[in-house]
């Protein structure tokens, strides 16, 4: 069987693995490969590669990293089929989705070719006699990221590349679950021209996490990731002297008023509701339907879920594929079932959805609930799963409240014809990213991406300005030159003019 290997300073890492963990295709539910478990030693030689590398590659001329970038951007987009392909084989998404997912990515790493411009800092002339100021940005050093099965080559593409561009050198942990594709990404970065043990790929698990929260040579880690997760992650990390950023969980919200384009609400809840089986951190999850909005959308939502074409993700037409692993399957079918438990109107049940030929897959229909309150765990938890649920309210102050009220602020999103209302949502919404009839609000690179209240851990969101800020510590040189005007010993407190 494939032994998927971690990547170290510029090369697979020959050394036979302790441990090693199973690579599924959730199409047909068989394991496809094994990657090998980095120990804590393997965790210690990916840093000291990158330990190793960072001299050299801080003092590299920021013109040369550019480069380099602009070779791997070109790489990565003459190989975006082969790097999506690997992402639908291992987490199950559809071609055409892990396409969009790359092409996401590339957007990050066409944004750091700008690194000149973006590295530029400012200069003040005579802040005081003969004296100016200015201000640089310099790299960390070694940095590390962790990131999640969902977004395989993208979210670890937000990280990377900023850090990189930056000057610092990376250690990468990506999900166990999918990890092709960033070791493809490792070698298209090196065909670029990236010195050896400037980027560094280790899998594994919790040791290796755990690892590199604690290692004293990483400078910072980033982070994606379930919520409980994300606040280890940054009270460990931090404990251990690190700056973190740790993007979290969320139950994204979507209202629909009565003076919405239903076609183009309903469109846009079956998009981002079952896109990627609903396992993005973006996903909608909860419609709240005011007045009499959910009479009108609920019935054009099921039409549209009735003609979805579900199946593995390279088969062509497929809209959804499975799920990443059977355990998630059952899990969130464990939810649709509390759901129904709990007095929640079942509008269609995904649980009984099977493909033929793929019966062993990780598969689980479209689900849509109606009559949804608060107090349901199918409400108060982030299921990550297909699963979509209405909740009405008679007042659009109610639906903003609900919204304000959840301990998640990542995502959100207003159906409405009415710029007022639309004005009203963006100023009192206390959410990261909000959409205005678009239900997925993800910024473009040369924004940054971040929620709030806890969604996120720490003071900078991921890539664009936020990434370099985190990236790169700030420095104030103020410099006086000596002139004829050398005015002698001076103790006291330093006087400007």
């Amino acid at each position: 069987m494939n032994l998927i290997r971690h990547w170290i300073n510029g090369k697979e890492h020959q050394a036979d693995p302790e441990r090693t963990g199973d690579v599924y295709d959730p199409a047909t539910g068989e394991i496809a490969s094994q990657v090998a478990f980095a120990s804590v030693a393997e965790v210690d030689i990916a840093v000291q590669a990158a330990s190793d590398a960072f001299p050299g590659w801080r003092d590299t001329p920021v013109t040369a990293r550019q480069k380099v970038m602009f070779r791997f951007r070109d790489l990565v987009e003459s190989h975006l089929d082969d790097i999506a392909k690997l992402i639908t084989t291992e987490h199950g998404k559809t071609f055409d989705d892990a396409r969009g997912e790359v092409n996401r990515g590339l957007e990050v790493i066409e944004f750091a070719t700008a690194i000149p411009h973006l590295l530029k800092g400012d200069y003040s002339e005579q802040v005081s006699r003969s004296v100016d100021t200015y201000t640089i940005r310099q790299p960390l050093g070694v940095v590390a990221g962790i990131t999640p099965f969902n977004f395989p080559a993208m979210v670890p593409m937000w990280m990377y590349p900023m850090a990189i561009a930056c000057g610092n050198t990376f250690v990468l942990k990506p999900s166990e679950k999918d990890p092709s594709p960033s070791m493809l990404s490792a070698e298209l970065f090196a065909e670029a021209g990236l010195p050896d043990g400037v980027l560094n790929v280790v899998h594994g698990d919790k040791v290796a996490v755990d690892r590199i929260l604690e290692h004293r040579d990483i400078k910072a880690v980033s982070f994606v990731g379930s919520t409980p997760i994300a606040r280890y992650v940054y009270t460990t990390g931090s404990g251990n002297g690190k700056r973190v950023q740790a993007l979290a969980g969320a139950k994204n919200h979507m209202i629909v008023l009565p003076d919405a384009d239903m076609e183009l609400a309903a469109d846009s809840a079956v998009s981002a509701g079952y896109g990627s089986a609903g396992e993005r951190c973006m996903a909608i999850s909860v419609i709240v339907a005011v007045g009499g909005a959910a009479d009108r959308l609920i019935p054009l939502i099921e039409d549209r879920i009735a003609k979805l074409k579900v199946g593995p993700g390279l088969e062509a037409g497929a809209e959804m594929g499975p799920l990443i692993t059977r355990e998630h399957r059952d899990k969130v079918a464990g939810y649709i079932d509390s759901g129904v438990d709990a007095g929640a109107t079942l509008v269609t049940d995904g649980r009984d959805f099977s493909v033929k030929g793929y019966e062993d897959g990780f598969f689980l229909g479209p689900t849509l609930f109606d009559n949804v309150t608060r107090d349901m765990t199918i409400y108060q938890d982030e299921i990550f799963g297909p699963v979509l649920s209405v909740v009405r309210t008679d007042r659009y102050q109610d639906a903003i409240e609900l919204i304000n009220d959840n301990p998640w602020g990542n995502g959100t999103a207003v159906f409405t014809n009415d710029g007022g209302a639309a004005r009203k949502f963006q100023n009192e919404i206390q959410v990261g990213m909000v959409g205005i009839n678009l239900p997925i609000p993800v910024p473009l690179a040369f924004y940054s991406f971040g929620g709030w209240k806890e969604s996120i851990f720490g003071d900078h969101s991921i890539y664009g300005p936020e990434g370099i800020a985190f990236y790169t510590k700030p420095k104030v040189v103020i410099s006086r030159w000596p002139d004829p005007m050398h005015r002698g010993v001076d103790l006291g407190f330093p006087q400007h003019g």
